[in-house]
């Protein structure tokens, strides 16, 4: 009888196994999604790749300097929930024959998804922190309009993420982004089914 009932278990342990092996099978499959959680999730390369499409890249500021920025690099803040954008800036004053201003901007961003745009985005980039060699102190304000103008005008809305439209799409359902956190690791976006 003892035997007869475990054989029985057994059998009904298989099937659920290969039933639940069938259904995750049929279902599409898609990089970062995971099904238990119901998350999708981005890693730090996935981000990093996605800044590295903006630079290098050159801006005029105040019709007399032109910054020039380059090598970004991202670091997460779990803690704050924020991605923090690293980039060297090298400055040049066109009027004056002075040699480049180099150095470091830190901005700091949250993150929001834009249904429009089916996009994870930065949000509300602001500075955090500039860096730079060899500068005399009146021209930190100068230095911070600078980070404040790369913030606005290069992070401001930029897109980590563009959904695909069969992204949104599980089995059928549509799912809508929700919340999103930043981890140590990455990004994890929250999806609901709508």
């Amino acid at each position: 009888m003892i035997s007869e009932l475990a054989r029985t278990t057994c059998a009904i342990g298989a099937v659920l196994a290969c039933s639940l092996a069938a259904s995750m099978a049929s279902a599409p499959v898609f990089a970062g999604y995971n099904i238990w959680t119901g998350e999708y999730t981005f890693t730090r390369q996935e981000l990093q790749q996605a800044l590295d499409g903006r630079f290098p890249t050159q801006l005029r500021y105040a019709e007399i300097f032109d910054v020039t920025l380059s090598r970004p690099r991202l670091a997460l803040d779990a803690d704050g929930n924020r991605v923090v954008t690293q980039v060297d800036a090298q400055i040049t004053n066109s009027l004056l024959k002075v040699a480049p201003i180099n150095g470091t901007l830190a901005l700091r961003s949250g993150l929001r998804y834009d249904p429009t745009a089916r996009a994870v985005k930065l949000d509300n980039p602001s500075v955090e922190q500039v860096q730079v060699t060899g500068v005399p102190g009146q021209y930190s304000r100068q230095m911070n309009a600078v980070g404040s103008l790369v913030a606005q005008e290069l992070l401001h809305d930029y897109p980590l993420h563009t959904f695909k439209p069969e992204e949104l799409q599980i089995n059928g359902k549509e799912i809508v982004p929700g919340p999103i956190t930043v981890t140590s690791e990455g990004i994890a976006v929250k999806v609901e089914t709508r």
